[in-house]
């Protein structure tokens, strides 16, 4: 693994002066090539743009709504595809982690392990991540207020005292079948000492919405990435994909990749306006 490639990351301060950076990727693995093809063009678009850049895919979805939905390639050939773009573009690589038994494989190609919203309490789980010494991004439960965040950094920190840590947030439980975004849960979660992210595409889900799979509402990934990085985030989480109607997971809340960078290209006009006139920081987070 080159050094360099996550430095932004390992070294971040919660500051005025750090601009957001973006995890992107499609929803899960579905070939080599598309996964290769879609890395690439993420790559392109955030090199551009002066943009620091998390390339995400999951090589298995396990809390997909039916049985016959598709989960993705697996753990082993899951990392295979994700270490052969990682070596490729030469870009850090985030993907789920489901289970203590499968953390030390991952570990081995993951620059960032991400533990899914609906195991974000599951001790052994984050403990057993911890350890690894990897960076973690920890999905915040939809059933989770942000002030209980604390126990899960807890949790990391007992592991390992050095371990970086993210929280996502991804919306919480608004009755059935949809999630609604309290934005003062950015600032509240910030206040604990540690980069927060604005996942603006699970935001926008609706939990199995459709029967045998979730629905969603990509119209307003847009409107909810501006609000979030004017309230001020540390990084912006976007799921795209190339023809969301295909898409073999989550399609209807991913955001067709040809409209993301007009959209990055507004989020940092935001974010350059707001963290220069705000002086951001854990002390002062909950008293904006």
């Amino acid at each position: 693994m080159a050094a360099n490639k996550i430095d932004f990351l390992q070294s971040r301060q919660l500051s005025a002066n750090s601009p957001f950076f973006l995890i992107a990727g499609p929803c899960v693995i579905e070939s080599d090539q598309h996964c290769l093809e879609m890395a690439t063009c993420l790559k392109e678009i955030t090199s551009n743009l002066g943009i620091n850049f998390i390339f995400k895919a999951s090589y298995d979805k396990a809390n997909r709504t039916s049985i016959q939905s598709y989960r993705g390639p697996g753990l082993s050939k899951g990392l295979e595809i994700l270490e052969l773009v990682r070596g490729k573009l030469d870009i850090p690589i985030l993907s789920d982690v489901h289970s203590v038994e499968e953390v030390a494989r991952a570990a081995e190609v993951l620059d960032v392990l991400q533990i899914p919203a609906f195991l974000s309490r599951q001790t052994d789980l984050i403990l057993a991540a911890a350890s690894t010494g990897k960076i973690l991004n920890i999905k915040k439960g939809q059933f989770m207020a942000p002030w209980d965040a604390k126990h899960v950094v807890k949790k990391v920190q007992q592991a390992n005292k050095s371990s970086q840590v993210l929280i996502t947030e991804r919306g919480v439980s608004f009755g059935y079948n949809n999630l609604v975004v309290d934005f003062k849960s950015l600032p509240i979660l910030r206040s604990l000492g540690i980069p927060v992210v604005f996942d603006a595409s699970h935001s926008v889900q609706l939990p199995s919405g459709s029967g045998d799979w979730s629905g969603g509402q990509p119209e307003f990934i847009a409107y909810l990435a501006r609000a979030a990085t004017a309230v001020g985030t540390d990084g912006v989480f976007i799921e795209v994909h190339d023809r969301p109607e295909k898409a073999l997971s989550d399609g209807s809340s991913a955001l067709p990749i040809d409209q993301l960078e007009s959209i990055l290209i507004d989020l940092q006009k935001i974010d350059k306006l707001v963290k220069s006139r705000l002086k951001v920081s854990s002390s002062e987070g909950c008293n904006d």
